[in-house]
């Protein structure tokens, strides 16, 4: 029976006032629990309930939900700043620690020696140049080389196997210095004639032979390696590589220690290892098979050493050789590469063992609170510091500040302030910008040097030194692309001297960064070490942590430490608080450096450095201007008030007397085409590409087109 809402309430009411007057009703009360009459009281209580929810409008139900995403957010935001370590450490994870011993350096190690290649009574004969053979031209380890070959800038050539040999002498001069063969069995099956020949120049000129064996479909156990008295076993897996300490191809590299685990090559892990039957031949590096766990016994000859890189004296043919068992995606094999081309030309084609580290710690005082340095942050850095320069002598971090964040941060992170303003003359010093804003977004240079200027003011008041001639800018912003109004800051606040950047020619690839001088001011290569601002713990490493350690121990930052003779790293102050990525990158990699080489590490100040570099790359001065409108991060660094659209579109080039000038009349009477203004000593002429106006750089070229030109 259907019952509205008034009857119910009513009935309610009815109950209500006979427990009230004390009246004793039994049906009364035995219906109202009545299980059909309970029944009926929840449907309606439902009625009643979703009448109200409809009540509530869906606008107020959006005003809630925003309110407690905004509730949310502040409360996190508030708890990630303020108590970092209870969103990092204690998430289970220990800071890492610099453990890495290297078993063959000790406090009483004696003096290391260094191999000298060179021959002194030799006459200089050769082009300090590798020739290389590669299989195609789009091979996978001869690209491997031929990168590996400009990393540490040395002229090369490359031709394909099987083809006529290129010309070998330039008169009574040799063209090369070194022969690789990116698969050493094409040079065991040159044709008699061709082989002949480079042999003879090979004797002729004291030139040696880099060679690589190539991984095979097929198994080989005791093959004789045609023409040799070498034998070899392939498809072999390795593990525990370690060098050879009295083999005179090292120079560069130092038998420190072992390296343990499953040895890399490509496309498979798979090694060719070599067997001597001559005295001619030496090992150069040596590993031991590995294998599978069993329940069987290894057999007593299962940690035999396996020769993986060996030595050919040349007592044979009067050639000297070295053969690698696999290409260059083994780390360890790329240094010992570096030193079979010093061997094997005789000093020749040798780099410097003289490393240069300056590492830059960008955006002091900048940051959110729980990214900045607390007073421990500040005293682990001096201490670690301290090691380091044991190491490397001269060692010191370089900050860069900007100002205006001081005492930005909670009270902790204040006193670390505090504490490295104490302790101010221990570090080297550069200015930030002021504000940390990009140069290139300033159009106004006035400004632009108030803001340094406030920079410069800040740094005198708290005792910092301000004469390093040697600034940063955030995002490398105006540095390249130039950016003139920065320049000009730079020299009128600064005195500025030397700057770097990662950008010239691009970011990537790395190996191909140089340096350049404009208006007076020394542009150095600055390199990235997989530090970035947001690497502030270290279960947090893109990878992580084991793929820091690979960087560290022998891979990226490793190696370019190595390839480079001057380093300048850029990181920034949260790698030094929290888990102190920073210190323990730097401290480790130091320590496998010294282990695994012979490099002999320096800090030198900015200035100096610059210098030097330049010294050792005068080809560098000159900057090679490149379009920005061509690279993406380029574009986004560059000067607001500059686009794409204003580049000149095309060029009229031609020698005097061949109508250009009339060329350029006639395009000029077209409505949608402008040209650059006419020069009151070259007419219509631009001449940017000589060295009085290209030296000016692009916002030169900016400045001589008309005003009207439509594009």
């Amino acid at each position: 029976m259907y019952r509205s809402e008034d009857d119910y309430f009513g009935r309610e009411s009815k109950l209500s006032l006979v427990e009230k007057s004390g009246v004793s009703s039994g049906k009364i009360l035995l219906r109202s629990l009545s299980p059909s009459n309970f029944l009926w009281k929840k449907k309606k209580w439902g009625v009643w309930w979703k009448r109200r929810f409809h009540l509530a409008t869906v606008k107020r139900w959006l005003l809630i939900i925003l309110f407690m995403t905004i509730l949310y957010i502040s409360y996190t935001t508030y708890k990630t700043q303020s108590h970092p370590v209870l969103y990092g450490l204690s998430r289970g994870h220990e800071r890492p620690q610099v453990t890495y011993r290297c078993p063959t350096l000790s406090a009483d190690s004696h003096p290391r020696k260094l191999t000298d290649h060179s021959i002194p009574t030799a006459k200089v004969r050769l082009d300090p140049k590798v020739l290389l053979f590669a299989e195609t031209t789009f091979s996978k380890l001869g690209r491997d080389i031929a990168e590996l070959l400009v990393y540490i800038r040395m002229k090369y050539k490359v031709e394909v196997s099987g083809k006529s040999l290129p010309i070998l002498t330039n008169g009574d001069k040799g063209r090369f210095g070194v022969i690789v063969f990116e698969n050493y069995t094409k040079y065991l099956q040159m044709d008699k004639w061709n082989k002949e020949l480079l042999d003879k120049y090979c004797r002729e000129y004291n030139v040696g032979i880099v060679g690589f064996m190539p991984s095979r479909d097929e198994t080989y156990v005791g093959a004789h390696l045609k023409n040799t008295s070498l034998f070899i076993d392939t498809n072999v897996k390795l593990k525990d590589a370690y060098l050879n300490p009295s083999s005179g191809v090292l120079r560069l590299t130092r038998a420190g220690d072992i390296v343990r685990g499953l040895l890399p090559n490509e496309p498979t892990d798979l090694w060719t290892v070599f067997t001597p039957n001559h005295t001619t031949y030496e090992p150069v590096s040596l590993a031991t098979a590995w294998h599978q766990a069993t329940d069987e016994q290894p057999s007593s000859t299962a940690n035999s050493p396996l020769i993986t890189v060996i030595q050919d004296k040349g007592e044979g043919d009067g050639i000297r050789r070295v053969l690698f068992g696999a290409g260059l995606k083994f780390w360890l094999h790329r240094i010992v590469f570096i030193d079979a081309l010093s061997y094997l030309s005789r000093g020749r084609l040798s780099v410097s063992l003289k490393r240069s580290i300056l590492i830059d710690i960008d955006d002091i005082f900048v940051g959110e609170r729980g990214t900045r340095l607390k007073k421990s942050d500040v005293e682990a850095i001096l201490a670690a510091q301290e090691r380091i320069r044991a190491m490397v002598p001269g060692f010191k971090f370089n900050l860069g500040f900007s100002g205006k964040y001081f005492h930005s941060g909670n009270e902790e992170e204040n006193s670390g302030d505090d504490l490295i303003l104490d302790n101010s003359d221990k570090f080297m010093w550069f200015g930030h910008m002021w504000n940390h804003i990009q140069p290139h977004l300033y159009s106004n240079t006035t400004q632009l040097a108030l803001d340094m200027g406030k920079n410069k003011d800040f740094a005198k008041e708290h005792g910092i030194p301000t004469d390093s001639g040697y600034s940063v800018s955030p995002h490398h912003s105006g540095v390249y692309p130039v950016h003139e109004g920065l320049y000009d800051a730079w020299k009128k606040i600064w005195n500025v001297k030397v700057t770097s950047t990662e950008e010239f020619p691009h970011l990537r690839p790395a190996r191909l960064r140089r340096g350049f001088i404009h208006r007076g001011i020394m542009v150095l290569p600055r390199q990235t070490c997989g530090l970035f601002t947001h690497t502030i713990f270290i279960d947090r490493y893109p990878g992580g942590q084991s793929k820091l350690d690979e960087s560290i121990s022998g891979g990226e930052l490793f190696q370019t430490i190595v390839y480079n003779s001057i380093n300048v790293f850029m990181t920034h102050m949260s790698n030094y608080g929290n888990d102190r990525l920073g210190l323990y990158t730097f401290e480790s990699v130091i320590k496998y450096v010294q282990c695994w080489t012979n490099l002999q590490l320096v800090t030198y100040p900015p200035v100096t450095l610059a210098e030097r570099y330049f010294k050792m790359h005068p080809d560098e001065v000159d900057p090679i201007w490149g379009n920005p409108c061509d690279d993406p991060r380029h574009r986004k660094i560059w000067a607001g008030n500059r686009t794409c659209d204003a580049l000149p579109e095309f060029l009229v080039i031609g020698p005097q007397k061949t109508g250009t000038t009339a060329l350029y009349t006639f395009l000029t009477m077209h409505p949608t085409i402008g040209s650059n203004k006419p020069s009151p000593d070259t007419f219509e002429e631009v001449q940017f590409f000589n060295g009085k106006n290209y030296f000016k750089g692009l916002d030169w070229l900016f400045e001589i087109w008309l005003e009207n030109v439509v594009f």
